[in-house]
């Protein structure tokens, strides 16, 4: 087995690996360095800004 590092954080780059991966039917799996909670939480937030579940605060209330 060989093992191969992939960087790169231009996500057309990684589309264009994983395909060319699933095409020679070459089994692979991505790790992320984030932890898995984390990402969750993301992407509950961005769930809710697509939903429009947002709180717009002005400027001056901040520091009150």
């Amino acid at each position: 087995m060989t093992t191969l590092t992939i960087k790169t954080e231009n996500q057309e780059v990684m589309n264009a690996v994983r395909a060319l991966l699933k095409g020679f039917k070459v089994p692979f799996e991505e790790k992320s360095p984030y932890d898995p909670e984390f990402v969750a939480k993301i992407e509950k937030s961005r769930q809710q800004v697509r939903e429009g579940k947002t709180v717009k605060i002005d400027l001056d209330d901040i520091w009150k």
